[in-house]
C-alpha cells in the first residue's frame, strides 16, 4: 500500500507549517500509522533558515523538536508529488494555485480541510502567548485532519 505526502505551507516555513508538520507526525506515529509522509515549505523562502526560536520553545512544550528543520522554498515538484497541501491561509492558497494551477483538487486552507472557517494566523512579533495560542489551533486542526483522512482512507478500502 502506498503511503501518502502531506504537504504544510505557510509563509516562511519557520513557524506555523514547521509545527502543524511536527505535530501531524507525532500524532501518526502514536496512531501506529508509519506509511503517511509529511512535509513543510515556504512561500517567501529567500535563505534557508531554522525554526524561529518562539515555535521552537513551544514545540517543546508538545514534546517535539524543531532544531533539525530548515526552512524549504515551495517548488512545483513538492507539489507535483504531495497527495494534500494544506495552508495556513487563503491568500497561501491563491499563491500555490498560481503556481500550479493542476493542483486545485489537493489545495486547501487548513481550516477549510478540517471544516472551520479562517486562516491559521501568524504569530510573528506576537511573543511567547501567540505561539502558545497558535500551537493550540494547530494541535487542534491537525486532529481534526487526521480523523478525516483515516475516515477516507477507511472509506476507500470498503
Amino acid at each position: 500500500m502506498r503511503g501518502k505526502t502531506v504537504l504544510f505551507v505557510c509563509s516562511g516555513n519557520t513557524c506555523r507549517s514547521p509545527l502543524a508538520a511536527a505535530l501531524t507526525r507525532k500524532m501518526l506515529a502514536d496512531g501506529g500509522n508509519s506509511l503517511w509522509t509529511v512535509k513543510s515549505a515556504g512561500l517567501a523562502v529567500f535563505a534557508a533558515a531554522p525554526a524561529s526560536a518562539a515555535a521552537a520553545a513551544v514545540a517543546a512544550e508538545y514534546g517535539l523538536t524543531l532544531f533539525e528543520h530548515c526552512s524549504r522554498r515551495l517548488t512545483s515538484e513538492m507539489l507535483a508529488d504531495a497527495d494534500l497541501v494544506l495552508v495556513m491561509t487563503a491568500s497561501h492558497k491563491v499563491q500555490v494555485l498560481q503556481k500550479s494551477p493542476q493542483s486545485a483538487g489537493k489545495v486547501h486552507t487548513l481550516k477549510e480541510y478540517s471544516g472551520r472557517v479562517g486562516d491559521v494566523e501568524d504569530p510573528f512579533g506576537g511573543g511567547l502567548p501567540a505561539y502558545r495560542a497558535m500551537a493550540r489551533e494547530l494541535a487542534d486542526l491537525t486532529a481534526l485532519i487526521l480523523k478525516k483522512l483515516h475516515a477516507e482512507e477507511k472509506k476507500s478500502r470498503n
